[in-house]
């Protein structure tokens, strides 16, 4: 690729902008009029069906002009790595408005992802770290009735979950203030799985040695975590915006996309190899570089961002394989230091 000699490079990027903004075929007419690339139409052909010989284009009827394959944008979303970044002023509006977010929001992650729909004009996509990972930094409980109790999980990022279990005794509320203050030494600084082992581990080697009080409070705090799910929370927001693009015009598309939407199995494989990589660069998958997702119809661009010093999550852009790459990227870039400095974090 890196070998494609710069006048079919120019004219191969001609044709992927041409083809993000309109979603048309292109023809040579159209580069020759609109891109200033000083070559007889007939020139821009040669160039065009030899970039289509070396898998850069294709023609999807005989007599239209052709649109780029994945390996056109591959090269074309490569040379974009260096890509500006926000301005200034952009980042410090956005970082303002997710440290609002994180503060006032009942729903963080769902309220980041209307605002990034907002600003990037496709459908994003935010994955919340894997409930294991995640900081405990409160652990309560409120007696209902008689043998069940509300278990309250507050997590360090403002998330909170509740969930009902069934207990064999009442206790006392002084007992129960004395339960919550160990706990409250116990969970500090750990993660959900750290704390659910070591709830396990103290129940199983010390049990004979644990008084009444230590046992009940390991015990309630391991029947809190039975049913807390191990994945994350996956937030789609702005999918309308997918649907109204006129790629998904044709119904067999649009059902494939729907597919993708609903199920999400394909979308959370993505988002965790991202998470797997821990933090870094913004990472693109095009088209069959996404696998099963969309039919190879979809590109995602992604980001992880961080808690206090941990890979928290994922954050980024779901939209069609025309997608602008080049506003998209650095708006990705910018959300997922923008949530990291949020959750108190240092800016990447």
């Amino acid at each position: 690729m890196s070998e494609l000699p710069q006048r079919s490079r120019k004219i191969l990027f001609a044709v992927v902008t041409e083809f993000i903004a309109t979603g048309d075929p292109v023809g040579s007419r159209t580069l020759a009029r609109k891109y200033g690339l000083d070559l007889s139409a007939a020139s821009i052909r040669n160039v065009l069906a030899d970039l289509e010989e070396g898998g850069f284009l294709k023609q999807p009827h005989t007599s239209a002009g052709r649109i780029p394959t994945d390996r056109a944008l591959r090269l074309f979303i490569d040379t974009l790595v260096d890509v500006r970044a926000l301005a200034p002023e952009e980042q410090a509006k956005l970082g303002a408005r997710f440290a609002e977010i994180y503060a006032m929001a009942d729903n963080p992650l769902r309220e980041a992802g209307r605002y990034l729909s907002e600003l990037s004009g496709a459908a994003a996509v935010i994955a919340g770290p894997p409930k294991e990972l995640r900081t405990l930094s409160q652990l309560r409980f409120i007696p209902t009735r008689p043998g069940q109790m509300l278990a309250v999980l507050v997590f360090s990022d403002g998330t909170v979950e509740n969930r009902f279990i069934v207990v064999d005794d009442a206790i006392s509320e002084g007992d129960l203030n004395r339960v919550h203050n160990l706990l409250a030494d116990v969970i500090e600084g750990r993660n959900l799985g750290e704390v659910r082992d070591l709830f396990a581990r103290r129940l199983a080697d010390e049990r004979t040695a644990l008084d009444a009080l230590r046992r009940r409070a390991f015990d309630l705090g391991a029947r809190a975590m039975v049913d807390v799910p191990r994945k994350g929370e996956v937030v789609i927001e702005g999918q309308s915006r997918l649907i109204d693009l006129p790629e998904y015009t044709d119904v067999s598309r649009l059902k494939k996309l729907m597919i993708v939407l609903d199920e999400r199995r394909e979308l959370v494989d993505l988002l965790d190899k991202t998470l797997a990589a821990g933090a870094g660069a913004v990472t693109v998958f095009v088209g069959a570089e996404t696998g099963d997702l969309g039919g190879g119809d979809l590109s995602l661009v992604v980001a992880s961002y961080s808690d206090r010093g941990r890979v928290a999550g994922t954050v980024g852009v779901l939209g069609p394989t025309r997608m602008d790459y080049a506003k998209v990227m650095p708006l990705v870039d910018a959300t997922a230091a923008a949530m990291t400095e949020a959750l108190g974090g240092k800016p990447r």
